[in-house]
């Protein structure tokens, strides 16, 4: 797999058509840009990058400030308490690392297979030090139902509706009715979450993020069958992570699926398809999204990704279901 992974009915269409520029940077008053980030992992590597003053996120700095809010899954639980629980991989990073975090990210999803990794006194004091470093959050709670609650963007007269939710085991991570944890993609409360983002929340747009699928594997019949079912929930754009590869994009009923980003910040893989990853642009408006594009990147040896311009990634625009390719450009969603 590699990082412009797509149907090969799609790739045989795009080696008919030019690249194409979506000018990002220069967007209406009525318009809103994001950028998501895929894996974002803080302790080894890159924590002890950290630990020594630098920066892993740095070359991607003038991405994220381009847009109106960037978006991240904290791929480790932030703590100094806790102890890890039986699982192959754990990951703490210190709370230093949350400088970094709010330097690029406004806003991070909870919902993954490591934000528990050290039990509940560890998932309760990130919960406390995002909310003192001014850094939003969602996916993730002190109980199911704030963990499900969609955390609103009001930006440039737009209410704009995150939803974070995981789909990888082990399920114990699962916040409780008196207990912290991250939302758990369960079909029926997932549309209803959606639905409500809308009619009670009063959303102009929802992005449900999603932590799914098998990892190294293309997207499978699972992951297609949410998307779809958040799509007609009332979904506008679906984004995924998780696999540590990127994976397949489409659209369903003119709605963009991108099921997987891949990694972006994250140490401990060989080279290949594990140190590719995209950071996704949007530009939305009330109507749902105008323009997007994906920015893709090589993660090295430490785990600290670095701009890739030698690879053309998907582009894509609102009335067009075509999915173009195009070598990296800076300008901004």
């Amino acid at each position: 797999m590699t990082s412009s992974r797509l149907p090969r009915s799609t790739l045989r269409l795009i080696m008919l058509m030019a690249a194409v520029s979506i000018p990002l940077s220069s967007h209406a008053a009525d318009e809103v840009t994001l950028a998501f980030a895929g894996d974002v992992m803080l302790a080894d590597l890159p924590g002890e990058a950290i630990a020594a003053g630098r920066d892993p996120l740095a070359e991607f700095a003038d991405v994220f400030d381009r847009v109106d809010v960037a978006v991240a899954n904290l791929e480790c639980v932030v703590a100094t308490v806790g102890e890890p629980i039986d699982k192959p991989y754990t990951f703490r990073a210190h709370p230093r690392v949350l400088d970094v975090v709010g330097r690029h990210f406004g806003v991070v999803s909870l919902a993954n297979n490591h934000t528990g990794d050290f039990g509940h006194d560890a998932f309760l004091e990130q919960l406390t030090l995002l909310d003192k470093a001014g850094i939003g959050r969602f996916g993730g709670g002190r109980d199911c139902r704030e963990a499900r609650l969609p955390l609103i963007l009001d930006r440039n007269g737009l209410r704009i509706a995150l939803l974070g939710y995981n789909d990888f085991h082990p399920r114990e991570f699962e916040a409780g009715p008196t207990w912290p944890g991250v939302a758990w993609a369960v079909d029926e409360q997932v549309a209803a979450d959606i639905k409500a983002a809308r009619s009670e929340h009063k959303a102009d747009l929802i992005i449900p993020v999603l932590h799914w699928g098998e990892e190294y594997d293309p997207a499978n019949d699972r992951q297609r069958a949410l998307a779809r079912l958040m799509i007609e929930a009332g979904a506008d754009v679906v984004v995924g992570g998780h696999p540590h590869v990127t994976q397949e994009v489409e659209y369903h009923h003119g709605k963009l699926i991108v099921y997987s980003v891949g990694n972006c910040v994250f140490d401990g893989f060989d080279p290949g398809p594990s140190r590719q990853g995209w950071i996704l642009r949007l530009r939305v408006d009330k109507l749902g999204m105008v323009a997007w594009d994906t920015v893709p990147l090589q993660i090295d040896d430490a785990g600290t990704p670095h701009l890739d311009r030698e690879t053309e990634s998907p582009a894509g625009r609102r009335g067009d279901e075509r999915l173009m390719m195009r070598p990296v450009r800076l300008e901004t969603p």
